[in-house]
Order: C-alpha cells, then structure tokens, then sequence
C-alpha cells in the first residue's frame, strides 16, 4: 500500500483525508432555476444550458486524486457529472479552437488546452462521495480535472469558452502557472 501511495503523490504534496475549503472572495450560491452554462467562442454552435438541460445529458462516474497547489493531496475522491467531451460535442469546436477557457460564477476563470479538456476522466462534476457538490467546493457545478493541479479544476462552473490562442485566467493572470503540472511542480510563474 505505501508503494502505491508514493506513486500517486506527486513531489512536495502531503496526504490528508481531508478537503480544505479554499476560495478567493464570497462563495456564489446560485439559484438552480436562474443557472446557465454557455458555450461559446470559436464553436459552430453557440448554445446556454438551463440545469435541467445540462442534467439531461449523459453522465458518469469517476474516482480521481485531487492535488492542490498549497501542497495537499487527497486520494479517491468519488465524483459523478457530465463527461466534458460531451459539452465539446455540443459546441462544435472550429478547427482552429485549441483551447478553452473555463467561467465560472464569482467571475473566476482558468485555461486549459482543449486537449486537457478531452481526456477520458474530465468531468463536470455535480457530486462529490455520493452527495450534491457542496457550494464551498464549488457546487452546483465544477470542473474536475485530475491530471492538473486542482485551480484547474475550476469552481462554480457555468461556461466555456472556445480560443484559437491561450490566455491567462484568474489564477494564471495572478501569478500562477498557465499549465499546473502537479508531477512537474508546475505552481507558479516565474517564481
């Protein structure tokens, strides 16, 4: 067992069973029948989701390791949501469309290259060990991706937005890396 521990814990990460509430500003608390989540930019089809449409869609569940850049790692998060290639399909991506920016409510952003956004265990989660998303951890709605460090994971989604080019988000324009490779120790900008 502590092979395999070792071999999911990424260098300069302590484990903890626990799941620190980290957040910049107030949570938003956003009202279900009042929710969006827009697709948009370089896509063939510009479309907003109500939450009753964004449930109807297919969806899954996945077991992922969250690593967060102040140095903790929690092990076999459980979570269930909608694949995001499936939000991919819906907008059709022009071909000129290689990254994404991820909105979320509170104003905050983050990048990815659309290529992050594809892999098999991306997901927009909804559920987290069985129950609802809790707000303070970015419900209704957010991002998982597990290969990243979790700022990617972007909190209280409701929008992604398609770009020919890549631009900073709100961490990235703060001074946070702009890929976050948790195995590389890809935390900060320049210092």
């Amino acid at each position: 067992m502590e092979a395999n521990r070792k071999d999911r814990l990424p260098p300069g990460q302590v484990l903890t069973g626990k799941w620190p509430v980290l957040t910049y500003g107030e949570t938003p608390l956003p009202v279900l029948k009042d929710w969006r989540f827009r697709l948009f930019g370089r896509v063939g089809r510009e479309r907003t989701l109500t939450w009753d449409e964004f449930m109807a869609l297919p969806k899954v569940e996945r077991t992922s390791d969250i690593h967060c850049v102040t140095r903790w790692s929690r092990f076999a998060n459980r979570w269930e949501g909608v694949p995001a290639k499936e939000l991919v399909t819906l907008a059709e991506p022009l071909p000129a469309a290689s990254f994404v920016m991820v909105h979320g409510y509170g104003d905050y952003t983050t990048n990815l290259p659309l290529e992050a956004l594809l892999e098999d265990d991306v997901l927009f989660a909804f559920k987290h060990d069985g129950g609802p998303l809790e707000p303070d951890h970015g419900g209704p709605l957010r991002l998982v991706v597990p290969r990243l460090y979790f700022w990617k994971s972007a909190k209280w989604a409701n929008g992604l937005e398609f770009m020919d080019r890549d631009r900073a988000g709100f961490w990235e324009r703060n001074g946070y890396h702009m890929h976050g490779d948790p195995w590389t120790e890809e935390r900060h900008s320049g210092w």
